[in-house]
């Protein structure tokens, strides 16, 4: 099973960008897949941004997932 997950782009460098999953969690992906900006949201799937997304699809997915997290924690 795979898996992608939702982060806001913070800064673009050439083909690397600096991404923000929240909760203050910046990482480095490549863009090398998509045409990405500044403000927009990305799928990232091992180290890769794969596909632009609206910010409601992100913050929606993102709900999810941290909603998943608190049920396996209890």
């Amino acid at each position: 099973m795979c898996l992608a997950v939702p982060a806001r782009v913070v800064e673009v460098d050439g083909d690397i960008a600096k991404v923000d999953f929240g909760h203050g969690v910046l990482r480095k992906v490549s863009l090398a897949l998509v045409d990405a900006k500044v403000g927009d949201y990305v799928l990232v799937h091992a180290g890769y941004a794969i596909q632009v997304i609206d910010e409601k699809e992100a913050m929606e997915t993102l709900r999810i997932l941290e909603e998943i997290l608190r049920f396996s924690e209890e």
